[in-house]
Parts: C-alpha cells; sequence; structure tokens
C-alpha cells in the first residue's frame, strides 16, 4: 500500500524528520530494560527507532489505515500492533503488569487526556517521554508565578520530575501544525504518598485553576464557604499559580480539617 494521508479528525501530523525520531526514541534511553508502548505510530517514523532498543515494544493507534501500513511494512510488530484507542485502552495486563514506558508523537488533540490517564496508571508508567504542542509542554514543565503554570504542571509535578528537552520546528511535519513542538520527559519521582487525600487535592488544584484570576478565597468558594474561620488566611489573598506542589498539599489538609471541624 502507499503511504498514509494524515487524517485531520485525529490530529495527525507525520514527522518527516529522521534525525528528530532518533532524537526522540533516545529519550527512553533514560529508563532502560522497560517495555515500551508507543501511541500513535502512524507510519512508523519513531517506531523503526525504539525497534533497536533490543526491548519489547507495542504500539497503539485507532487509524486503521496506519494499522494496515504497519503490518506490511514492520513485520516483526506481529501480534504488537493494538487497534484501539488508546484513551479507552486498560493498561493494566499490557505488559503482564510489569511497568513500562509510554512514548510517541502524541495526536495534539488529546495530548492532555493522554497525561490524564499517565497519572491514573502512575504506578505502571515510571517513565513517560514523547513529543506534543510547544505550549502544552511548557505548561507542563512550568513553575509557580508563572503563566503557564497549571492544572497539568501541578498534577503531574506532584509525582512526575519533567524535563523539557528540545523545541521541534513545524516544517518536519506533514502537514506542518500551526504551532511549534516540542520533546519532553517525566520520570516518576519518589513521591509514593501525597501526605493529603488525592481526591480533594485534585478538587482544589482544578477548582482554583479555572478561575485562575480570582483570589482562593473567592475561587475555592465551592469547596469551602467563605465564613469558615480558615478562609481569613494570608494564603487566601494568593492567586493558584503563586502556590508551588508542596503549599497545594499543605492547603488541602489545612482545608479537610476545616471541613471536618
Amino acid at each position: 500500500m502507499g503511504l498514509v494521508k494524515p487524517k485531520k479528525f485525529l490530529g495527525q501530523h507525520f514527522l518527516k524528520d529522521l534525525g528528530i525520531a532518533q532524537d526522540i526514541a533516545d529519550t527512553v534511553d533514560a529508563c532502560p530494560d522497560l517495555p515500551i508502548l508507543e501511541v500513535g505510530p502512524g507510519m512508523g517514523v519513531l517506531t523503526q527507532f525504539l525497534m533497536k532498543k533490543q526491548r519489547e515494544v507495542k504500539v497503539v493507534e485507532l487509524d486503521f489505515e496506519s494499522v494496515a501500513y504497519l503490518k506490511e511494512n514492520f513485520s516483526a510488530l506481529e501480534g504488537n500492533i493494538i487497534e484501539y484507542d488508546f484513551l479507552k485502552l486498560k493498561l493494566e495486563n499490557l505488559f503482564e503488569g510489569k511497568p513500562f514506558v509510554l512514548t510517541g508523537n502524541y495526536p495534539y488533540n488529546i495530548s492532555s487526556q493522554i497525561f490524564f490517564k499517565m497519572l491514573d496508571y502512575k504506578d505502571l508508567i515510571p517513565c513517560c517521554t514523547g513529543m506534543i504542542q510547544k505550549e502544552v509542554a511548557e505548561r507542563i514543565a512550568a513553575g509557580p508565578g508563572s503563566k503557564t503554570y497549571g492544572i497539568l504542571s501541578v498534577l503531574i509535578q506532584a509525582w512526575y520530575k519533567v524535563e523539557y528537552l528540545f523545541t521541534v520546528h513545524e516544517h518536519v511535519f506533514n502537514p506542518p501544525p500551526k504551532v511549534k513542538s516540542a520533546v519532553i520527559r517525566m520520570t516518576r519521582n519518589d513521591t509514593t504518598d501525597l501526605g493529603c487525600d488525592e481526591k480533594l487535592f485534585k478538587q482544589i488544584v482544578k477548582t482554583t485553576f479555572n478561575q485562575r484570576r480570582k483570589t482562593l478565597r473567592n475561587s475555592i468558594s465551592s469547596i469551602l464557604d467563605r465564613n469558615n474561620p480558615l478562609s481569613n488566611d494570608p494564603i487566601f489573598n494568593k492567586r493558584p499559580e503563586q502556590l508551588s506542589v508542596q503549599e497545594f498539599i499543605e492547603l488541602t489538609n489545612r482545608v479537610e480539617a476545616a471541613l471536618k471541624a
């Protein structure tokens, strides 16, 4: 069969530059010995370099044309091509319950959802690398005080060390995306327990950043009533982007205690 045409509705932008594909594949070297799951391989530009890593490689691809192309051109992948939507895929038994590296030139229209799924499976995914929109990469890597610091930054940095590795320009793709891209690597940190109620932590982070221009006192009022004595604390004069991950954890514990009081 001929080459696969990129499909806009799947957010496909096929990488043409083999040097960059090699560089992305090499980001998994930081997590040796683990099997690899590649999301959205397309025509295998990244896959060909991952397969040289002497590890088990599986790919998950929703596009039937790409699946047919991979089956025809990558016979060594036989039995390891999963034709499915990654966001709906159960990952527990993918490598017989063993941890794995997640990587890919991720479909840009679902990149944030991919990382929320990574967080759901953080104990199975000690390392995640790959290419996404530059803007999303900057958001994930941003620290407190930055305009790009937000929900993804806090939730991911609570569990992973984030490295912004390099920027990729538009012209190396077919079709060229309207934005620049970036390659990042996220490696699990030593945290095994946040030291707070995880569900409430997520709720506070999402609620406050969804109204990021407001002070915490106003944005958190749907969780903690303004009449609660805790809301007089000076921390509630701050906006969410001023709080570090650790400060969000401490805030969660204080809010939980106030709600129980």
